[in-house]
C-alpha cells in the first residue's frame, strides 16, 4: 500500500489529502457557525483554520510531500503559507457572502477550493521543497 500511495504524483496525493484537510476544517467551520449563528461565519473561519493546521501540516509532511526536513522549520514556513491562504479564503468568503448574496456554507465551499489551488503551490515551492 505505502509503494502505491507514493508511487502517486503529489498532485493526486495533495488532493486526496487536501481533501481531508479542507472536510475536516469545513466541518469545524459548520459546526461552529451552526452552534453560535450564520454571522460569526469570519470567525468560524479564524477558529477552523487554527484547529485544523495541525492536522493539515502533519499529514501534508509525511503523505504527501514525504518531507524529512526540520519540522519546526517547516512548520513555520507553513504557518507563513496559511497566513496568505487564509486571507485568500476570507476575501473570497466576505466577496461570496457581502456581494454575490451566498449562503455562508456554500461561499466556504469555494473559498476553500480556490485557496487549496493556492496553497498546493506555496507548500511545493516552500513549506517543503527538497533543497537540491
Amino acid at each position: 500500500m505505502k509503494k502505491f500511495w507514493f508511487g502517486l504524483s503529489d498532485k493526486i496525493r495533495f488532493l486526496f489529502v487536501g481533501g481531508f484537510n479542507a472536510g475536516v476544517s469545513y466541518l469545524i467551520y459548520s459546526l461552529i457557525c451552526i452552534i453560535f449563528g450564520e454571522r460569526v461565519y469570519q470567525m468560524a473561519l479564524a477558529l477552523a483554520w487554527l484547529i485544523s493546521s495541525v492536522v493539515s501540516f502533519t499529514t501534508q509532511k509525511f503523505l504527501v510531500f514525504r518531507s524529512k526536513g526540520d519540522w519546526k522549520k517547516e512548520y513555520l514556513k507553513c504557518c507563513t503559507t496559511w497566513i496568505f491562504s487564509y486571507f485568500i479564503n476570507a476575501c473570497l468568503l466576505e466577496i461570496f457572502v457581502k456581494f454575490i448574496h451566498s449562503n455562508v456554507y456554500i461561499a466556504q465551499f469555494f473559498a476553500t477550493l480556490a485557496a487549496a489551488i493556492f496553497t498546493y503551490v506555496l507548500f511545493k515551492k516552500f513549506a517543503f521543497k527538497v533543497k537540491a
